[in-house]
C-alpha cells in the first residue's frame, strides 16, 4: 500500500483570501474593522499555516499547547516573527519555556499561574479567561472570582488587557448569554479587550462586544487534527 498524500501546504493567498470572508463576517455582524483584531489559531496545523498568516497579514497567532508553540517557533523562517499568544490551559511548568516567545498571555485562569508568569515575564501581558458556561471541561476562573484575579495580577505587576472566554457548546446563539456576561465583567473592571469568538460563532460575539476573535477553521481550512476552533 503507498504511503499517504502529504497535506497541502497552505498558501498566504488562501489564507488571505479566507481573512477577507472573516472581515466580512464581522462587519455584517455590526463589528468595527478597525476595533476587532483576528488572532489566527494554528493548533493542529504546521508551521506552514504561521507562515501563511504572517504573509497574509495576521501576525498575532495563538497557540493552545506549549510543546506545540514551542516547536513550531524553532522550525519558522528566520524572517517570519509573528505575535505568540498562548490561548489553552497551561501548566505552571511550561511557563519558563514559553517566556521568551509570548507576546501575551491569553489563558490565566489561577493566581499560581499569574504569579508564574510575574517570576518568568516580568509586566507580560494577560488576558484572564473566564467560565461564562460552566462547562466543568471548559477552562477558565467562575465569574466571581474575577475581580479578585485580576486585582492580584496587577498588584503583581502584570498588564491585565481583558478578559476571555469560550463560548458554550451548541449551537452560536447558546453562547450569547456567557458572551453578554464577559461584556459586562470587562465593562465593570474598565477593561477594553474582549477576546470571544471562534469560526462558528463569531457573529454573535462580535454582537455581543468582542474586541478580538479567535479563528482557526475559516482561516485554513479542515483543521488536521485536533478539535475545530
Amino acid at each position: 500500500m503507498s504511503d499517504p498524500e502529504p497535506s497541502a501546504a497552505i498558501s498566504a493567498e488562501a489564507v488571505g483570501a479566507r481573512a477577507e470572508q472573516v472581515r466580512a463576517r464581522i462587519s455584517d455582524a455590526g463589528g468595527d474593522l478597525e476595533r476587532v483584531a483576528i488572532v489566527a489559531v494554528t493548533k493542529g496545523f504546521g508551521p506552514d499555516a504561521i507562515v501563511a498568516a504572517v504573509g497574509a497579514g495576521l501576525v498575532d497567532v495563538g497557540e493552545n499547547y506549549a510543546q506545540e508553540l514551542v516547536g513550531k517557533a524553532a522550525d519558522l523562517p528566520g524572517d517570519v516573527q509573528p505575535r505568540w499568544h498562548v490561548i489553552g490551559r497551561l501548566q505552571r511548568n511550561k511557563v519558563r519555556a514559553l517566556a521568551p516567545l509570548v507576546v501575551r498571555w491569553d489563558s490565566v485562569d489561577r493566581w499560581s499561574l499569574g504569579a508564574e508568569i510575574a517570576k518568568r515575564a516580568p509586566g507580560a501581558h494577560v488576558l484572564v479567561q473566564v467560565n461564562v458556561s460552566d462547562e466543568p471541561q471548559k477552562g477558565g476562573c467562575a465569574p466571581d472570582g474575577v475581580a479578585e484575579l485580576v486585582g492580584r495580577l496587577v498588584d503583581a505587576g502584570l498588564e491585565v488587557d481583558g478578559l476571555m472566554a469560550v463560548g458554550a457548546t451548541g449551537a452560536p446563539e447558546e453562547a450569547r448569554p456567557g458572551f453578554a456576561l464577559l461584556r459586562g465583567l470587562a465593562d465593570d473592571l474598565d477593561l477594553g479587550v474582549r477576546s470571544m469568538g471562534m469560526s462558528g460563532d463569531l457573529e454573535v460575539a462580535v454582537a455581543e462586544g468582542a474586541t478580538e476573535v479567535r479563528v482557526g477553521t475559516a482561516l485554513f481550512g479542515p483543521r488536521r487534527s485536533a478539535q475545530a476552533v
